[in-house]
């Protein structure tokens, strides 16, 4: 699997209209940003044109929209904008404001992804992380909504949008990239109740709402310009909101988003807990050891001639680094060519922990071998201990062996190590092994 990159803007493009909720008027302008900016709000309309960071610890209020304020400034109703960025690829933008809350268009994405599109979207020279859910996570309200994240290959989401009293109960469910963010979400617009109009203008907000950009629901009718775009088009809505909400989390995530009565306070409350969970997954990592970028070191041909392994117990593909003459970092592509998911889970195929374990044996081995008295002999494992799995190795994923050699004794050396997916632990060892005639 090629190794997804950041995602910026190719150039500036602006949009200007009507703020929803203080019905003021308001220039929007996406701008490129460097790798790692992410998505981040600036108010151009104040002194010093202040940032507010996309993060769910900006998250100030929820009510009808989601409020970030960074001290005393403040912007409004970003979801929409958010979502927008994030279903159409984009990791990094600065997204310039002249006022506090973003146009609302016709109260839908649709705008902010023609925007995109005229800025065109350009790949930058930096990995990507994307967060893969390995373990069930969950948020609840009192009130009865609920969002579960499972574990999936896949970004997908399934919404049920449930409206008072169990009106305008909705379904939808997709898998999301940009051309189905574009083709099935973007257009879904922005709803409310006939009822609820009334005490929200007392609250000052929807100022700026209009049958042309909201969708009115009187009783069982639906009262908008046009008529409806979907026949669940609340629900598309809802998980267009949901998408521009869980972002604030900070990363992109593969897994599969079950959301029953979603709005903004659970949305945002979930992207609270997954930054809380991903920022302790990070402090409880061990600091990695910075792998060499460029050619490999060692390239199979070299493997071959050092290692008596083969097909299809071969476990190293690649020496990418050697930092001096007792530590080595090797790779392993895992392929879902590799014999052994016909039977390891073959619906959700995972490589077995022991082939890492041997993984990290092969490449101790090399360090092993590489000794000029050890020339033409073969590395034979003796034991294994405090031994550790971390995460799944799936498909798709390039495994890397960290091996420091910490005692040499004649023929019997003694390694620890640990494989690695991304900047994650998939498992760690203490290894020891000895060299013999072949």
């Amino acid at each position: 699997m090629a190794t997804l990159k950041q995602r910026t803007l190719a150039k500036s493009a602006s949009i200007a209209g009507t703020s929803l909720h203080t019905g003021k008027p308001v220039k929007l302008t996406i701008k490129p940003a460097e790798p790692n900016t992410g998505l981040r709000f600036r108010r151009i309309d104040l002194p010093d044109k202040p940032f507010i960071p996309a993060s769910a610890d900006r998250v100030q209020t929820v009510e009808r929209a989601t409020t970030l304020a960074e001290g005393s400034v403040k912007v409004h109703t970003v979801e929409h904008i958010l979502s927008a960025l994030t279903g159409m690829g984009v990791d990094n933008a600065i997204i310039e404001m002249d006022a506090n809350e973003p146009p609302i268009g016709d109260g839908s994405a649709s705008p902010y992804v023609k925007l995109i599109k005229k800025a065109g979207v350009v790949e930058q020279d930096a990995p990507c992380t994307v967060w893969q859910i390995r373990e069930p996570v969950k948020v609840e309200t009192k009130g009865g909504s609920v969002i579960v994240i499972m574990p999936a290959n896949e970004f997908r989401v399934s919404v049920t949008a449930v409206g008072p009293g169990g009106r305008v109960t909705q379904y939808f469910d997709s898998v999301i990239t940009p051309e189905t963010y574009e083709k099935e979400l973007s257009t879904a617009r922005t709803f409310c109740f006939y009822e609820d109009i009334q005490p929200l203008l007392e609250k000052g907000l929807i100022q700026g709402g209009t049958l042309d950009n909201a969708i009115v629901i009187k009783g069982d009718e639906f009262i908008c310009a046009g008529g409806l775009r979907f026949p669940n088009e609340c629900a598309r809505h809802k998980t267009m909101d949901m998408i521009g909400d869980l972002i604030l989390n900070g990363h992109r995530i593969l897994g599969h988003v079950i959301a029953v009565m979603p709005g903004h306070g659970v949305n945002t409350q979930m992207a609270g807990k997954l930054q809380k969970l991903y920022q302790s997954m990070v402090a409880m990592r061990p600091k990695a050891v910075e792998i060499p970028t460029g050619d490999a070191v060692m390239d199979i041909t070299d493997v071959l001639n050092i290692l008596p392994h083969r097909y299809p117990f071969l476990m190293v593909d690649r020496i990418i680094g050697f930092e001096g003459e007792h530590k080595c970092i090797g790779q392993k592509n895992v392929s879902i060519n590799e014999p052994y998911f016909k039977g390891h889970f073959p619906n959700r195929p995972v490589m077995p922990g022991v082939l890492q374990v041997e993984a990290m044996a092969q490449v101790a081995s090399i360090l092993m071998l590489r000794i000029p008295e050890n020339a033409g002999k073969i590395g034979y494992f003796m034991s294994c201990d405090k031994v550790k799995w971390r995460r799944p190795v799936v498909p798709g994923d390039i495994l890397t062996i960290e091996m420091e050699l910490t005692k040499i004794r004649g023929a019997i050396g003694v390694a620890t190590g640990r494989c690695l997916v991304g900047d994650e632990v998939a498992c760690e060892a203490e290894l020891k092994f000895m060299v013999a005639d072949a």
